[in-house]
């Protein structure tokens, strides 16, 4: 930039107002301020006009309050059906080939009903609880419930829900359960089929509509009694089961000594009811755990174990690790009882 003797300036730093008296070389010059006069260098000055258009002059922001702020009104769903679904929305990423993968998944309940619930939800994976929420769904509403990573659906998830009216009625039942139980290759197969039909999401119903009461029958027990029946005290009842064990051992040999004939089919079927025969019986004694020795193998028995006890209510979690009494051969259960 070029000044000369005589020019009006600006010095930058403080805006004050002076002019060039003399040039001292390329990059300073002499310029008097308010009558005093000291070297400046050319950078630290500027024209007045130069200054003026090229100064950004801010516009003092309107404050605005928060009670000015209009609130965004979530828009009314449209009734579209009835009943409340569970929705999966996936949420796709690149993998190093720079094709779509599927990283998690995002649960969803909806409520197509003009009736308001309270819900408990439980994420049951490998028999283990990972996820509990307790809360409010409105009516024709959705609610978020949480993200779930797309490798913990690969162990059979099971979606626990039990709902109740947030408003009463006499004529409706307390309370309903629901559950949903997927396989990975269900799982797979629903993800592909909405990439077809370019879908954001797919869902299941859970509950197509809310239950009346059941009005319990009151039994006439002495019209039994005088029939034939024995009757029994039900505070007494566990008195007359067969005692239950902590242990079950499956392995065949040790349910029946006849065992050589049998095909597999035979013998996993009559380890199953044995399994179902002691399982029941340590729920009737409220026994707080149960161990099921089921032999490492295939895994066929300790698989079909597995998949009985993600659908049994009384189920709080079951392991199956490393034993020092039966390694990697055995499950332990533990119950919750309501």
């Amino acid at each position: 930039m070029k000044f000369e003797p005589g020019d009006t300036i600006i010095v930058r730093l403080t805006d004050e107002e002076g002019k060039v008296v003399e040039i001292m070389n390329e990059k300073m010059v002499m310029i008097e301020v308010k009558g005093v006069r000291f070297p400046a260098y050319t950078d630290q000055i500027d024209f007045p006009y130069f200054k003026m258009f090229t100064e950004k002059r801010q516009a003092e922001k309107k404050k605005v309050y928060i009670d000015q702020v209009k609130k965004e009104k979530e828009p009314a769903r449209k009734k579209e059906g009835h009943g409340i679904r569970l929705s999966f929305f996936p949420v796709f990423d690149k993998d190093v080939f720079d094709d779509d993968v599927v990283d998690k998944l995002k649960l969803y309940l909806v409520n197509e009903d003009e009736t308001a619930y309270h819900f408990t939800y439980n994420l049951m994976i490998g028999g283990q609880s990972e996820f509990q929420l307790k809360n409010t769904l409105e009516p024709l509403r959705d609610f978020y419930l949480h993200d779930v990573p797309f490798e913990d659906l690969s162990d059979s998830p099971r979606f626990d829900f039990e709902f109740s009216l947030k408003e009463p009625d006499k004529r409706k039942a307390p309370h309903v359960e629901a559950s949903l139980k997927l396989k990975g290759k269900q799982l797979f197969k629903k993800i592909e089929e909405i990439q077809l039909k370019n879908e954001p999401s797919f869902g299941y119903t859970l509950l197509e509509q809310y239950p009346d009461k059941v009005e319990e029958e009151k039994m006439d027990l002495s019209r039994l009694g005088n029939s034939g029946f024995r009757l029994y005290d039900a505070s007494r009842a566990r008195q007359h089961l067969e005692p239950a064990r902590s242990v079950v051992d499956l392995h065949i040999e040790k349910i029946t000594n006849d065992w050589k004939h049998l095909g597999n089919f035979e013998i996993l079927s009559l380890q199953l009811k044995t399994f179902e025969k002691y399982y029941n019986l340590a729920v009737a004694h409220y026994q707080p755990s149960l161990v099921i020795i089921h032999g490492v193998g295939e895994g066929r028995l300790r698989d079909e174990i597995h998949d009985i006890l993600r659908l049994k209510k009384e189920v709080k979690s079951f392991v199956n690790q490393y034993h020092h009494l039966y390694g990697y051969g055995a499950t332990e259960i533990f119950f919750e009882y309501k």
